[in-house]
């Protein structure tokens, strides 16, 4: 039921319960996870497709959420590109050789995700076996969230590297993007070769941009990833944060389900495109509130959406280390009761 739930909600059609899960779903707020992260990188768990694969169902055992997300890194692209990912203990990722000049982008070298993100792809055959019917997600970083990362050298708050950039020599920025575009389009057709049964395109930090710096920028690039993703007729969830001023501009990128924030309420939200499935929205932090505030919360957003076909509950943005896996299993309990279709 529950995989029935999920793969209707991406093709807009009545479920038995709006389906549920949480983007970093498997993280460290999970004592199971800290148990192999003790013993185990984060590039390590990636890098082995077992324990990726076991990572992967730990919150389906935990929490019942109605479909996996494989365990792996937006960022792992950058290892075959040459770029030089480590990540430091409580600073995040570091790009060992961060791109500003048109030198810089031919450098790169070409990604096969067959060969290159193979144990990505393993790892995704693995728990599609183990799942049992229950439905996998295969993500990626949005073209300009790996390009702010790989222009900036890691995590920035400004991204003045990235909009330097791409003011100040636009020809260099869009060759980028479209190596970008294009390197993201087929790992994402990849992995639903695999097996994947949706596909997220994250775009974590598309809201630092205006909405015509997006439509100039960013807007043709996303939709040629999204439409080499979806060749192989895998549904893809379209996901950014900060884009309550451009959510048309969103939706025109394409995906058959759009992922919004907790920034923007989901009521209008489905106003800016009512022919797709909307994703979303509360917020993490909600997580931390006492459980009649979160129990109205979510409440609030099953009022929004009103029993619309094409919702699947989620977070506005990653689970945080700190929460209780007690309220998130709460939060998808109450979900499934609020919504079940009567028998």
């Amino acid at each position: 039921m529950s995989g029935d739930a999920f793969r209707a909600a991406l093709r807009r059609e009545p479920a038995p319960h709006t389906p549920v899960w949480f983007m970093r779903q498997a993280g460290r707020y999970m004592a199971e996870y800290r148990a192999i992260r003790a013993k185990a990188s984060l590039l390590e768990i990636c890098h082995r497709p077992e324990l990726a694969c076991e990572v992967t169902l730990q919150p389906v055992e935990k929490i019942g959420v109605d479909a996996a997300i494989i365990f792996a890194d937006i960022l792992l692209p950058f290892e075959p590109l040459g770029l030089g990912l480590t990540f430091t203990a409580g600073e995040g990722p570091a790009i060992a050789h961060p791109i500003r000049t048109r030198a810089d982008v031919t450098r790169l070298k070409p990604v096969d995700p067959d060969t290159d993100l193979g144990y990505v792809l393993d790892a995704i055959r693995l728990a599609k076996r183990a799942l049992n019917g229950v439905p996998l997600i295969g993500f990626a970083g949005a073209p300009f969230t790996l390009a702010s990362y790989a222009i900036e050298g890691g995590s920035s708050r400004n991204f003045a590297e990235t909009k330097t950039l791409m003011y100040g020599d636009p020809e260099t920025w869009h060759a980028l993007m479209d190596r970008f575009a294009t390197m993201v389009g087929e790992y994402l057709a990849a992995q639903g070769r695999a097996g994947a049964d949706a596909l997220q395109l994250f775009d974590s930090w598309v809201g630092c941009l205006s909405p015509d710096d997006y439509r100039r920028y960013v807007l043709p690039h996303s939709r040629k990833a999204i439409a080499l993703a979806k060749a192989g007729g895998v549904p893809v969830i379209h996901f950014g944060t900060g884009t309550s001023a451009f959510l048309d501009l969103i939706a025109a990128a394409g995906g058959d389900v759009i992922g919004v924030d907790w920034r923007v309420s989901l009521d209008d939200a489905w106003r800016a495109f009512p022919d797709r499935g909307i994703q979303g929205n509360l917020d993490p932090c909600a997580l931390f509130a006492p459980m009649n505030e979160l129990t109205a919360r979510v409440q609030d957003i099953m009022a929004q959406a009103n029993g619309r076909p094409g919702h699947i509950f989620n977070l506005g943005h990653g689970i945080l280390p700190t929460t209780d896996p007690g309220k998130a299993r709460a939060v998808v309990d109450l979900v499934h009761e609020r919504s079940a279709a009567p028998v």
